[in-house]
């Protein structure tokens, strides 16, 4: 049980450090003079289209990914037994990961693509949430409701 829950632990925060590598790579990469760095800046019409699309992308999936995992945790992981428990758990943390790389990735993107700095902060404000969703091995036997002594 321990060595589940440990490949568990170690693939969930592979996943998380891979969603806030991807972002930050992107957005070193349009700093660095990427050759799309600046590329839709001089539109206005377009940077008001995505920004608006972006600060609208952030308000949905920030909430949703950190309620959503409660909602589930509630209605399916809790009622499971482990092996199912586990299963679901690390399928909604994957779930809970993309859905906060949306924005995040979306955002340092367009910050690259449009010089806007209203589209690194929604890409910021992702990242950040996303700190909230990295789980340890003793949260997860907290969530999961396991007694860690036993075997």
């Amino acid at each position: 049980m321990q060595e589940q829950i440990r490949k568990t632990v170690i693939y969930l925060k592979a996943l998380h450090l891979l969603c806030w590598l991807l972002p930050l790579l992107a957005g070193i990469w349009a700093e660095a003079g990427a050759p799309w760095t600046g590329l839709l800046a001089a539109d206005t019409r377009l940077e008001y289209i995505v920004e608006t699309a972006l600060i609208l992308l952030t308000i949905a999936c920030v909430p949703l990914a950190l309620k959503l995992f409660a909602w589930v945790m509630v209605r399916q992981i809790d009622t499971a037994d482990f092996r199912r428990a586990l299963r679901l758990y690390t399928r909604w943390n994957t779930v809970r990961a993309l859905l906060l790389l949306l924005p995040a990735l979306g955002g340092f993107v367009a910050y690259g693509l449009l010089l806007s700095n209203t589209c690194l902060l929604c890409g910021l404000i992702a990242l950040v949430a996303m700190l909230f969703c990295v789980p340890g091995t003793q949260r997860l036997q907290r969530e999961l409701h396991i007694d860690p002594s036993d075997e």
